[in-house]
């Protein structure tokens, strides 16, 4: 049972964090905060990526480029041109990695407006400082597993952080229905995105890039955006954009289709 909800607390929150701070705070700027608050949740995406930390900066820049080409030849971590899913996760950890030493230099449109905290971002990013955290999980359950196939779960602790990207790139971009006409491959995976809350609707947030909750239709349901509302709600963060308008407009685009587009399967 510990095991069990180690798992679950820890894969969570992470993902939280990753969708809430890294993509819709520091890649979209789809909210505001005061810059204690973004102190708070910098350090709280640490702590819950821990072993796989994403730098904020490096992430928004790539993401930024995938938006721009997405499943063209210049998107960092596309389906469409990757022989397969490690292949697309070794691409991105590369372009990843130049960014983060600055060995890359990114178009000045993809970059700057990020929140940065060189300080943490070094210890993060520091492979004793990873291997600290690997650690502390595999104690974690050298203590309180019941059973050695247990123990096979640790590789998702160690990589949560690139494992969710690719996730939702590879899925996102091969799987599930659209309800906008795009250019690229972008799709809905799930209705109710319990895994990534909210990150497979890709081909939604492809249509509107900047709109905070990345569900349109009526049955489809966003986690991360319910939170977001509470946080907004007591005023820790701010919204951009006021979701009954952007619904509005999403819906009337939706309905101008005549249901889904595309069903499962590949691009």
């Amino acid at each position: 049972m510990a095991i069990a909800l180690f798992l679950i607390a820890h894969s969570t929150l992470a993902v939280f964090f990753q969708t809430f701070f890294l993509h819709r705070y520091a890649a979209h700027r789809m909210f505001t905060c005061s810059p204690r608050w973004e102190r708070a949740f910098y350090l709280l995406t640490w702590v819950t990526q821990g072993s796989s930390f994403l730098v904020p900066r490096a992430y928004a820049v790539l993401h930024r480029m995938h938006h721009a080409y997405s499943d063209t030849p210049k998107d960092p971590h596309s389906p469409r041109h990757a022989s397969g899913f490690l292949s697309m996760m070794w691409k991105t950890k590369e372009r990843y990695h130049n960014l983060v030493i600055r060995k890359e230099t990114p178009e000045p449109r993809f970059d700057g407006g990020t929140p940065e905290w060189p300080a943490l971002d070094r210890l993060g990013d520091a492979w004793l400082v990873r291997v600290a955290w690997g650690t502390a999980y595999t104690l974690f359950y050298v203590a309180f597993a019941t059973a050695w196939w247990q123990f096979l779960l640790l590789p998702v602790h160690y990589l949560i952080g690139p494992m969710h990207g690719a996730i939702v790139n590879w899925c996102g971009h091969r799987y599930g229905y659209r309800n906008f006409d795009s250019d690229d491959d972008s799709r809905n995976t799930l209705v109710f995105d319990f895994i990534t809350l909210g990150e497979l609707f890709q081909n939604n947030h492809h249509k509107y890039g900047q709109r905070p909750n990345f569900a349109v239709r009526w049955f489809e349901v966003d986690p991360a955006y319910q939170v977001m509302r509470v946080l907004d709600a007591v005023g820790i963060i701010r919204l951009g954009e006021k979701p009954s308008r952007a619904r509005r407009l999403a819906g009337e685009e939706a309905s101008s289709t005549a249901g889904p587009v595309a069903t499962t399967g590949e691009a």
